[in-house]
């Protein structure tokens, strides 16, 4: 769904998807096949440009390609939601050597960045410790400990990463997977999502010059790109939201029209999506940061909703590894315990 004065990025998006994605959504479901060339095109068309800060219409553009690309596959979405919020960390740094030196190759599709926050969000939330540790260097620091997955990582990416100090403070840190000492180890067991490029980073040692570092007081810098990080994240489920409804409307007739008497139907599902989906947008200014949860939760909800129903709607056809409908069941279950996850979210809003 394309709003109204976006259509050239639909006329860019639209094929791209076409031709990079759609031939490979199962071989990234079921192969764990990595879609690298479809991100890393879409900033070779130029839809990540910004003027080096957060604006409005940016973040409303860049939340349409992450909802444009859920609906054909949430997998290769979410990888986009670590890669945006890679930029979101940039362009919301005082470091002028970041914003000089790695943004412009992070818009334009030279490389792909990646989140890393996972364990940080957390961590303010009040659910687990940091993993990492910071000791100070002379012009830099060293990093050691453990971060159990960070999604969308390759050859020359670069990922966020947040690091207690020995004085107790946090600084946040952008690192190159080829930095010396950082190990690997693929994660790809997961009952989805498995395409997405997920390693379990070991620290050994790591220096990181202080001109990688985003900031030196984390927690109140996460504070400032946490509405981003989150708002990024809710299109991956109007995606699937609004990829079920067409598959379960494309069902309505399946055993002589049996599907009507099923509770939940496609136009309850588009009227709840049509609402979350224009409150959404009317948040991208990021300033109502306990609305942007509250929209997230009911997203993530409706998503299991939605997934649920096209799984009864299109019957023992929903039941095959390689169907839409299931590709989309372990999607949506990602997403409820993607950070924030769905109980993280529920402790926030009731705090």
């Amino acid at each position: 769904m394309i709003t109204e004065g976006n259509a050239d990025q639909h006329n860019i998006i639209a094929p791209l998807i076409k031709e990079k994605l759609k031939p490979y959504v199962k071989k990234v479901d079921l192969d764990a096949f990595y879609a690298e060339d479809y991100l890393l095109s879409l900033g070779k068309a130029g839809l990540f440009q910004s003027p080096g800060h957060i604006e409005d219409k940016v973040v409303y553009n860049e939340m349409q390609l992450v909802e444009e690309t859920a609906k054909t596959c949430m997998t290769t979405a979410f990888n986009l939601w670590c890669h945006l919020a890679s930029l979101t960390y940039l362009r919301c740094s005082d470091k002028e050597t970041l914003k000089r030196e790695l943004l412009p190759k992070l818009e334009n599709g030279e490389t792909l960045g990646a989140t890393g926050l996972s364990n940080p969000m957390k961590n303010y939330a009040g659910l687990e410790p940091l993993h990492l540790q910071a000791e100070g260097k002379k012009e830099g620091w060293i990093l050691s400990g453990n971060l159990p997955s960070v999604s969308n990582l390759g050859k020359g990416h670069w990922f966020g990463a947040v690091a207690n100090t020995n004085e107790g403070k946090h600084l946040m840190a952008f690192v190159p997977c080829e930095a010396e000492g950082l190990k690997f180890k693929e994660k790809a067991d997961y009952l989805g999502v498995n395409g997405s490029a997920t390693f379990a980073c070991q620290f050994n040692d790591v220096f990181i010059p202080e001109k990688w570092i985003i900031s030196t007081n984390a927690q109140q810098f996460i504070k400032k790109i946490r509405p981003y990080f989150v708002l990024y994240q809710v299109p991956l489920g109007l995606g699937i939201i609004e990829a079920s409804i067409e598959s379960i409307r494309k069902a309505s007739r399946k055993q002589g029209g049996a599907n009507c008497h099923l509770t939940v139907q496609a136009d309850e599902l588009a009227e709840k999506h049509a609402y979350l989906r224009n409150k959404l947008y009317t948040l991208v200014t990021g300033q109502e940061w306990t609305e942007i949860l509250k929209v997230r939760l009911a997203v993530a909800k409706l998503a299991l909703k939605a997934v649920q129903a096209d799984m009864l709607h299109n019957g023992g056809a929903a039941y095959l590894q390689k169907s839409n409908p299931a590709r989309r069941l372990k999607e949506s279950y990602f997403m409820a315990n993607l950070t924030p996850t769905i109980r993280h979210l529920e402790k926030l809003l009731n705090n």
